[in-house]
């Protein structure tokens, strides 16, 4: 019989690609909408949970608070009732893995390769890095729950007008430049990658409370820019706002690594290449209009 698995978010970036990839052939996933089920609304909650047991939940819904959300307003309050709610049903499932982020290390600091013992030594003031931050400390008191930090991650369905690698992808489509505002040092994950992550997890105990899932390897913004254009085969320049080096954002995979150790990770080129392949298809649902001017 198959493990039943609520996932949250399930329309979302990272959501839809849980749904349309190998788990959902493996496990039972259960992915209600929001007019379904409001996370914000406790007694929603309560009523669903009353109606439901899982043997896992997948936490990936989240306010967004990006340059491209339409409303910035109450996001640690709202992430927070949506977390609290599912953990406070911990009768209700076996096992609960959180989609956090790197912002939890502090999105204005300056994290190149971080580990996890790292976490705290700076604890952002932004809505978003306080709210990772306020999550990775609840879940050290929840019994079978893990963090996965997630820092860049890209992949079809993500939003190609904001997002570097996908909106790179589609400025060379329509003949573009590539612009960035600072080179920076990432550790940018493609969205397939962590789909068997998920997997183990969702099969395994964890040993620690908290994971960075990052592939081995930095991905500079120049560098991935440059592949895009070379894997495009097209040469309409890359534009840089800044000269020099932003603060980096990447972290080190070595718990990872050591409790998985056969992991593989896909090279960047073959990354973009499928990513260039989906947005071809699907040229036809892209405005280019909303390439002229950054956000």
């Amino acid at each position: 019989m198959r493990k039943k698995i609520l996932l949250t978010g399930g329309s979302g970036f990272i959501g839809k690609n849980i749904r349309e990839s190998f788990l959902a052939d493996k496990y039972e996933i259960v992915s209600p909408g929001h007019s379904e089920l409001d996370l914000t609304n406790s007694s929603v909650v309560d009523a669903f949970f009353c109606r439901h047991t899982f043997d896992a939940v997948i936490h990936a819904a989240a306010k967004p608070g990006h340059r491209n959300a339409k409303d910035h307003k109450d996001l640690l309050k709202t992430n927070m009732q949506m977390f609290d709610n599912l953990v406070r049903h911990a009768d209700k499932w076996r096992k609960f893995i959180n989609i956090g982020s790197g912002a939890v290390y502090d999105v204005a600091a300056d994290n190149r390769l971080v580990r996890e013992e790292q976490i705290g030594t700076h604890v952002g003031t932004d809505e978003h890095s306080l709210c990772k931050y306020t999550q990775y400390q609840r879940i050290q008191h929840i019994p079978n729950a893990v963090n996965l930090n997630i820092f860049g991650i890209f992949g079809k369905y993500e939003d190609w007008e904001i997002r570097f690698i996908s909106n790179a992808v589609c400025k060379t489509l329509f003949d573009l430049p590539i612009t960035l505002r600072q080179n920076r040092r990432f550790s940018y994950l493609y969205v397939d990658d962590l789909m068997p992550v998920l997997d183990y997890f969702l099969s395994h105990p964890a040993k620690y409370k908290c994971y960075n899932v990052t592939p081995d390897n930095e991905l500079e913004l120049l560098e991935a820019a440059q592949l895009v254009e070379r894997l495009g085969g097209r040469q309409n320049g890359i534009c840089i706002a800044k000269e020099g080096y932003g603060l980096n954002y990447s972290g080190s995979n070595a718990r990872l690594k050591a409790e998985m150790p056969g992991l593989t990770f896909t090279p960047p080129a073959e990354a973009i290449t499928a990513l260039f392949d989906y947005y071809t298809a699907h040229l036809e649902k892209l405005d280019k209009s909303l390439l002229l001017h950054d956000k």
